[in-house]
């Protein structure tokens, strides 16, 4: 291939994945409908390309439990404001002012970030798998003996163990497994056959690093927070869900209803209201539309996934490093997704939503 027909994405993406300053990296973009996907990283390349394996991508997970919730309410089997409480006790009364689906999802719960009892539960794995250690009886446990300190609905505060709660009352309400139901769900209708919800031994799953760059970490095991960081892609399916946001007309028409729902701002806070929130996605200003994006990271890797419908560009971008203090990766993604915006958002931590944990 000659200088004239580098595809002229790749420059860019070979600048992002110097940038981000990783063992592993993968920047994959689609504009148009045109894929330019590039790889590289500061350690050996593993036995299987990285664009083939499949990253953790934390907190980005909770794209897919919305766009779950989405379909779910289209298709008539859930409203949002079902009572999460009444869905994992049938016997317990809801009370005045119930924490519902919708809250939950918007992270306007109440909650706290992490549940009681999880930080002495997960201390002796503090440094590998803390999540581990608080199985789904945990997490349902703790939020049916939580008692609320905010009314639903007063306050926005970012909560791993909300979405965590809301898969497991989505499986309650169905009657079907949280994975079951995602994968038959959205995995399945949009073909994402390289999205796993678990580490397995085939070989697939890239091996995340400390803050170091070079000791090995063990596979993220979610634990009962499932809902909230479990999904585990390669490069391909992450750009084949974000295409599928992009152009929803073209998904399975089951899912196209849900399609555009997740695309429709359904909170806004901050001064002058700048920050607006989806029901899978933070969103953000450009000079030409919105922006959507929704980072995440574990105790090993992190991820970055966004869309603008406005120039019709999706990217999805992995790197296997923990997060440390001003990491470039998420800052170097979301500039690259911006174009016109080089500083990514910090005052109210979305640009590092879920950095060392789900």
């Amino acid at each position: 291939m000659t200088s004239a027909e580098v595809p002229p994405d790749e420059p860019l993406l070979a600048d992002a994945v110097t940038a981000s300053d990783a063992p592993d990296v993968v920047f994959a973009l689609s504009r148009g409908g045109h894929r330019t996907i590039l790889s590289g990283g500061t350690a050996p390349p593993p036995p299987l390309p990285r664009e083939d394996l499949r990253y953790e991508i934390g907190s980005a997970t909770k794209t897919f439990t919305g766009l779950l919730l989405a379909r779910l309410t289209h298709a008539g089997l859930l409203s949002g404001g079902e009572p999460a409480t009444t869905l994992l006790d049938g016997g317990r009364p809801a009370g005045a002012t119930p924490v519902t689906l919708a809250h939950l999802i918007t992270h306007t719960s109440g909650l706290p970030a992490l549940p009681a009892g999880f930080f002495l539960r997960g201390l002796p794995a503090w440094r590998t798998n803390p999540y581990a250690r608080f199985p789904a009886p945990r997490v349902v446990d703790a939020y049916l003996r939580h008692r609320q300190r905010h009314r639903p609905g007063t306050r926005w505060c970012y909560s791993n163990y909300g979405v965590a709660v809301l898969g497991h009352a989505l499986a309650a309400a169905t009657g079907t497994p949280w994975e079951d139901l995602l994968t038959g769900q959205v995995l399945r209708p949009l073909g994402l056959d390289g999205t796993a919800l678990r580490a397995d031994d085939s070989g697939l799953d890239a091996v995340g690093r400390r803050r170091d760059g070079e000791t090995p970490m063990p596979p993220f095991d979610a634990g009962g927070f499932q809902a909230a960081g479990a999904v585990r892609a390669t490069p391909y399916d992450l750009l084949t869900f974000l295409e599928a946001q992009l152009y929803p007309d073209g998904a399975p028409p089951d899912l196209a209803p849900a399609l555009r729902a997740v695309r429709r701002p359904v909170l806004r806070r901050g001064l002058t209201h700048r920050h607006v929130h989806t029901i899978a996605w933070f969103r953000h200003p450009t000079d030409g539309g919105p922006m959507y994006f929704h980072s995440g990271a574990t105790l090993g890797q992190q991820a970055f996934l966004g869309f603008r419908p406005d120039t019709g560009t999706a990217l999805a971008a992995v790197c296997t490093r923990r997060f440390r203090a001003h990491d470039p990766f998420v800052a170097t993604a979301y500039a690259l997704l911006a174009g016109d915006r080089p500083d990514p958002p910090g005052a109210d931590g979305t640009s590092r939503a879920g950095a060392g944990q789900p």
